[in-house]
């Protein structure tokens, strides 16, 4: 309990964020489509469509389903989170 009132006493422990923005929300966006992108490449066909498969996709996302959906996005959400927070220390957000 003494090292964590410790730790907050000390000045700066705390990181700053950065406020939503409409730059913000572009970055997030771009990093998700990124991380689909490469999902998309990157899933190999064997393991691809396992799952339900989403409704009115163009036929070059053939075999590109929910769970796979689900990843990528996860993934481009890890990936924006850090980008945001590393361009918002880096004052460009």
């Amino acid at each position: 309990m003494i090292y964590t009132s410790l730790l907050m006493s000390v000045k700066g422990a705390v990181p700053t964020t950065v406020n939503w923005s409409p730059s913000v929300a572009i970055v997030m966006i771009a990093c998700n489509l990124l991380a689909i992108f490469i999902g998309f490449y990157a899933i190999s066909k064997e393991n691809r469509g396992k799952g339900p498969n989403l409704p009115g996709l163009p036929r070059m996302f053939t075999g590109f389903g929910v769970p796979e959906l689900l990843a990528t996005a996860s993934f481009g959400h890890i990936l924006g989170a850090g980008v945001i927070l590393a361009l918002g220390n880096a004052g460009v957000l």
